[in-house]
C-alpha cells in the first residue's frame, strides 16, 4: 500500500489559506511576511520533492499550480513525476501538457484504490478541501506540518470540523527554529 503524505504550510491556529500570496484572502502570503527566513526550515521541501514517486491535488490547487511549478527550478523533480487531480468538474482539455501524467480521480474511493496500487509515496501539497476530505476518510497516512508562529484568525483550515472518533497520531521528527517556525512529522496511528 502506498503512503499518502499532506504536506502543509499552517498558521497555529490551523490555517493553510494563501500562504503563498494567492489574491482575495486579506493575510495573502502571510508565510513570508514578518517571519524570518531560516533556509533549514524548509530542508523538508526538498526531501519531499527526492522521496515522493507521485503528487496529489484537488482542483483548486491543480489550477493554481501548473500554470506555474513545470517551469520552476526549485519544483523540477516533480516536473515528471504522475499528478493525480481529485475533481469532479475538471476535464482532459484542462489539463497542462508540460508538467507530466496527469490523471484525474473522481471520488474518494479512487483515491482509495490508487494507494492500493505499487509504488512510492503520494505527495500532497495545498489542497485544503481535499485535505479535510481525505482526513475525514481516513486515507491520510502522514502529516508534514511548517507551523508558523502566527495566528490569522479566519481562512481555510487544514483540518474539518467533523465531529468523528479521536484520530492518534506519532510524532517521528520535530525541530523548532529560532524564527519560531516549527516541523512537526506525523504518522497516523492505525
Amino acid at each position: 500500500m502506498r503512503t499518502l503524505i499532506s504536506s502543509a504550510f499552517v498558521s497555529l491556529d490551523g490555517v493553510v489559506e494563501a500562504p503563498g500570496g494567492e489574491p482575495g484572502y486579506r493575510n495573502s502570503g502571510w508565510t513570508f511576511k514578518d517571519i524570518e527566513f531560516v533556509e533549514a526550515a524548509y530542508e523538508i521541501k526538498g526531501r519531499e520533492q527526492q522521496e515522493a514517486a507521485a503528487m496529489i491535488m484537488g482542483r483548486v490547487s491543480y489550477e493554481a499550480f501548473s500554470p506555474v511549478w513545470p517551469d520552476m527550478a526549485e519544483f523540477a523533480d516533480y516536473k515528471e513525476k504522475p499528478k493525480y487531480v481529485v475533481s469532479a468538474t475538471l476535464t482532459e482539455g484542462d489539463l497542462v501538457d508540460n508538467w507530466g501524467k496527469t490523471t484525474i480521480l473522481r471520488s474518494l474511493e479512487e483515491v482509495a484504490a490508487l494507494k492500493q496500487t505499487d509504488g512510492g509515496p503520494i505527495i500532497m501539497h495545498g489542497s485544503a478541501t481535499l485535505n479535510r476530505n481525505l482526513s475525514d476518510a481516513g486515507l491520510i497516512d502522514r502529516y508534514h506540518l511548517l507551523v508558523f508562529p502566527v495566528l490569522l484568525g479566519a481562512g481555510k483550515r487544514l483540518f474539518s470540523a467533523t465531529d468523528k472518533d479521536a484520530q492518534q497520531l506519532k510524532l517521528v521528527e520535530h525541530e523548532a527554529y529560532a524564527n519560531g517556525m516549527q516541523k512537526n512529522v506525523f504518522d497516523v496511528v492505525r
